[in-house]
């Protein structure tokens, strides 16, 4: 085990590409893991490339776990790759369940064999709650899983908690409520109002399709929740932590957010579709972090409506170099 060396499964997403930006500010050795697919996306850490040493394993093969962890030493080790997008794990429940579940094992496992010093995190998910016991949710709350995607990170979380029980493991789970940037795949429901929102401004699309306007999340911004990962593992003792921002807005609330940034009345545009709900639907996730503050110092900054205009900018200045299209006179900047 070498010092300041870092594994990140799951580099390529939205929270692997933010976690790997500041764990190179900070002077880490950033590796990454990725699993040898025709269609895998470098795009969010392509500016990072020659800062970072990636390498090919996969969650579902043990073997290339080990020899991953031999190969890298780390210190840390930050379990971020999963099955991550809710409705595909009602089409692929299985899959959903030996990635998301069982890859946790596997890579505990790993780690137990080979590296049994280093600090593992576990991203586990709000959506655990599901069906809220109690408002808000905070580290003691019960699970109520509502969809295959849900119970399979219970199964993560749960299994985190027995390996550091059972083996002295300095193993943490952090339970981040929804967390998005101009970083979060399109076929969330932020990203996608974002979007269709800057599309729509530029005359490249006429209208939004949407599942639940009034579903309500608490959601903040991914590039301060990795932080939260970060100080979970420098703590003196193991211990699982709820992060969030403690406000819940609607989805109704993100499409007024966004269409009112670019000057459209979203009512003129959004459409529900009975499809686009869900089979079992989770209603309200509220955070209570505030054991996270207490602990690691850590709040939120950013508000949700700040954020949403970020990713409305953002999403603007894509499809405005796409399309050769050019905002608006009204459009804010």
């Amino acid at each position: 085990m070498r010092e300041g060396v870092a594994l990140i499964t799951g580099i390529t997403g939205q929270d692997g590409s933010y976690l790997a930006e500041y764990l190179l500010d900070k002077g880490y050795e950033v590796h990454g893991m990725v699993r040898r697919s025709s269609t895998e996306s470098f795009e969010r850490i392509a500016h990072l490339r020659d800062r970072l040493q990636v390498h090919q394993a996969d969650l579902l093969d043990q073997s290339s776990l080990v020899g991953l962890l031999r190969d890298v030493a780390p210190i840390e080790v930050y379990n971020l790759a999963a099955q991550s997008f809710v409705p595909t794990s009602w089409v692929q429940p299985s899959l959903t369940g030996e990635f998301t579940a069982l890859g946790v094992t596997r890579m505990l496992d790993a780690v137990r064999l080979v590296e049994p010093e280093a600090r593992f995190y576990q991203a586990s998910s709000s959506e655990m709650f599901g069906k809220t016991r109690e408002v808000p949710q905070h580290e003691t709350t019960p699970f109520y899983p509502r969809s295959p995607y849900a119970v399979a990170k219970v199964y993560g979380h749960w299994i985190t908690v027995n390996y550091r029980e059972s083996y002295g493991l300095f193993a943490v789970s952090g339970i981040l409520f929804n967390h998005e940037s101009p970083r979060r795949g399109r076929e969330f429901v932020t990203r996608k109002i974002t979007e269709a929102a800057a599309r729509i401004k530029l005359g490249l699309a006429d209208s939004l399709r949407l599942g639940n306007l009034d579903s309500k999340r608490d959601w903040g911004y991914a590039k301060e929740y990795v932080e939260a990962m970060w100080q979970m593992l420098q703590a003196t003792k193991a211990t699982d932590y709820v992060i969030g921002t403690g406000i819940h807005h609607s989805v109704r609330q993100c499409v007024e957010f966004a269409f009112r940034h670019v000057d459209l009345d979203p009512d003129d545009f959004v459409r529900t579709d009975p499809k686009l709900i869900r089979p079992a639907e989770v209603d309200s996730l509220l955070a209570d972090p505030t054991r996270a503050r207490e602990d690691l110092g850590w709040t939120s900054r950013m508000t949700f409506e700040e954020l949403i205009h970020l990713m409305v900018e953002a999403d603007l200045e894509q499809q405005e170099r796409l399309s050769g299209r050019r905002r608006g006179r009204g459009a804010s900047r």
